[in-house]
């Protein structure tokens, strides 16, 4: 008698696996940028902490970190348009060995007692402006070297990295280094920044360029900045995340322009100690990371999104009604587990949504006009810090979750989002995809 089982379930082969395996190619990536991570953090600490040395006044300490931002204003849009075009290995390259020669200055600087408050804001910038190529150029690698369903767990454990590196190893080994030699951190962060150089020209030739679908075929028009402007223009679902994305962050960055000064003022925190400070804030940010893709797999893109943000505005609120430096940690742990919920489901629909070949250009401008604004959120947050340094929290807690109910069902929708558009032109009117509105 004849078998006919397998004219009933035919033969698929072996099902796939679940969970792709990321490969050694993003184990290369993932070590890269970790290094640059060791050498951020110890950056990120060394330089408010060297500022508060030169000057006392919280708009100062708020210029530091505006600035750090400002080069995604200035730079975002040709970074992205030198990531899409250029060997985007070289550009990794290229930008650490610049972050890595700012350091080297501004450490001899500080041991010939030179170092002034204007050349710590050039430094900044130069920090920020490394940061634009780096960072631009490491999202835009990963869809390359990572099958599509690994997105969220590839972001998720590059952002691990550097939380982990950021705030377990390098805060508090430059809060330490810095009780003992204010250029120690710096000299350190320049060798942190000398292994991603290695490690990114290892990448192989995929990383250089984006990867095409197999049915994709190259547009007639070249595709400019312009085009990239066009098309999140006409993509009307990711406009309004991009706007959402803008007000939250603005918000995150005004809250948090004073935070050296809270802790070291407001909690009685010392200098030396603030490294520690951070590293229990980096426990929530770490764990966020760390679960962002199993809460995604489980909730949904959405609702982990959504939650991120009311969590955050609740966070917030909590900071500055904390009565000690305990409670204060504890509940900025919490806001740094939001946000890092957030950005790994962010990033990840980043990558599904925008096409390979526009995708430096296209980060390029939502960095622009997000990162863009934190320069100005944070130096009006500095602003009111002046009269009490609790106050800018309660206000950013008010406007993330007055725009987390405006903006409910836009987040909620990101769970329908699945990938780019069929079409290969980005020019025309229907670039955008079908169901790109969140509000139909």
């Amino acid at each position: 008698m004849t078998d006919t089982r397998s004219e009933i379930v035919p033969d698929l082969g072996p099902a796939p696996p679940r969970r792709p395996p990321l490969g050694r190619d993003f184990g290369r990536l993932w070590t890269a940028a970790a290094f640059s991570n060791l050498a951020d953090g110890l950056g990120r600490t060394a330089v408010p902490l060297i500022a508060t040395t030169l000057t006392t006044d919280p708009l100062a300490i708020a210029a530091i970190g505006a600035l750090a931002f400002l080069p995604w204003l200035v730079f975002g849009l040709p970074a992205g348009m030198l990531v899409d075009r250029l060997d985007r290995r070289v550009i990794m390259a290229a930008a650490n060995t610049l972050r890595g020669g700012a350091a080297v200055a501004l450490a001899l600087l500080t041991v010939t007692d030179q170092l002034t408050v204007w050349a710590l804001l050039a430094g900044v910038l130069v920090f920020g402006l490394g940061e634009t190529l780096f960072d631009n150029a490491t999202n835009a690698v990963i869809p390359a070297l990572v099958p599509r369903g690994g997105l969220d767990r590839a972001n998720g454990r590059v952002q691990a990295a550097q939380i982990t590196i950021d705030s377990f190893l390098a805060q508090p080994v430059a809060g330490v280094l810095f009780a003992v030699s204010l250029a120690s951190p710096l000299w350190l962060g320049a060798f942190g920044y000398l292994v991603p150089i290695v490690l990114a020209l290892l990448l192989p030739v995929a990383a250089a360029r984006p990867r095409r679908a197999p049915d994709d075929t190259p547009s007639a028009t070249p595709i400019s900045t312009r085009t990239a402007l066009a098309y999140l223009w006409r993509h009307r679902y990711l406009r309004a995340l991009v706007i959402f994305t803008s007000v939250v962050g603005s918000a995150f960055s005004f809250a948090q322009a004073a935070t050296i000064l809270y802790f070291l003022d407001t909690q009685g925190v010392p200098p030396a100690a603030i490294g520690f400070v951070t590293a229990g804030i980096g426990v929530g940010a770490l764990a966020g990371s760390l679960l962002a893709p199993l809460l995604v797999d489980r909730f949904g893109r959405g609702a982990v999104m959504l939650s991120a943000n009311v969590l955050a505005a609740v966070s917030l609120a909590l900071v500055a009604a904390a009565p000690g430096v305990v409670l204060a940690v504890v509940f900025y742990g919490l806001m740094a587990f939001a946000v890092s919920s957030w950005n790994v489901p962010w990033g990840a629909l980043r990558q599904l949504m925008v096409p390979g070949d526009i995708f430096g250009r296209v980060l390029g401008v939502i960095r622009s006009l997000t990162w863009g604004l934190f320069p100005i959120a944070t130096l009006a947050g500095g602003l009111v810090a002046r009269v009490d340094l609790r106050l800018p929290y309660i206000i950013a807690a008010g406007v993330t979750l007055a725009a987390t109910a405006v903006a409910t069902r836009l987040l909620l929708a990101a769970s329908r989002q699945t990938g780019p558009s069929p079409l290969r032109t980005y020019a025309g009117a229907e670039a955008a995809q079908p169901n790109s509105s969140w509000a139909s």
